[in-house]
């Protein structure tokens, strides 16, 4: 048994037979939807390659969530989008995503390890764990299952508006990305106050460069 499995392991006993794992994609980029992920497995079930799902190549990333929709107990998807982003924030934004992923799962986990050192209200136990993507089995899957499934949404958005590359960026702000904004303007698949922000760093910077 490999050492993320273990570490969920750690927490099972007589009252805690099931343990989800959650976490989320999405609170960096300029553009699309945050997607949280919650997911349960049996105690036995592990997989050695599942890891952070940063550290995996696309097309394994992609393996792996087939394996995992189809060798989990359940899971759930919870998906904010860009407009509700720039009403209540990011952080507030993926804690809601992460809840209402969460809320899909049956059996009810009796414990919630999150990614991450903030929890959302739960009626259910929650432990944070920092890098909890790159310790924990169950954690590590949901990054995966919110990693792929967002690819995903902006792959389908990039056919729309091709001109911002999100099938390579994925939303997020890489120079490409950043220099179509100024070009093109904002679609409005974008998030408001993440492009605000930008555009006021970016003034800030030809201050001292100028």
């Amino acid at each position: 048994m490999n050492s993320l499995k273990t570490f969920d392991s750690k927490f099972l006993s007589p009252k805690v037979k099931f343990i989800a794992g959650c976490d989320e994609a999405g609170r960096g980029p300029l553009a699309g939807p945050v997607v949280a992920a919650a997911v349960i497995f049996d105690k036995k079930t592990f997989h050695k390659e599942i890891n952070d799902s940063k550290k995996i190549p696309g097309k394994k990333r992609d393996e792996l969530y087939n394996w995992i929709l189809g060798n989990c107990l359940s899971y759930g998807i919870g998906i904010i989008g860009h407009e509700e982003i720039d009403e209540i924030n990011i952080l507030q934004a993926s804690l809601k995503a992460m809840k209402l992923a969460a809320a899909q799962l049956s059996p009810l986990p009796n414990l919630i390890l999150i990614d991450g050192n903030k929890s959302f209200l739960s009626d259910i136990k929650t432990k944070t764990v920092v890098k909890g993507d790159a310790k924990s089995f169950s954690i590590a899957a949901a990054s995966i299952i919110a990693k792929v499934t967002r690819d995903e949404i902006m792959k389908t958005a990039h056919k729309k508006f091709p001109e911002y590359l999100w099938n390579q960026n994925k939303g997020y702000p890489t120079l490409a990305h950043r220099d179509a904004v100024k070009k093109f303007g904002a679609s409005p698949f974008h998030r408001k106050t993440f492009l605000r922000k930008l555009l006021a760093e970016e003034e800030q910077e030809k201050l001292f460069t100028e």
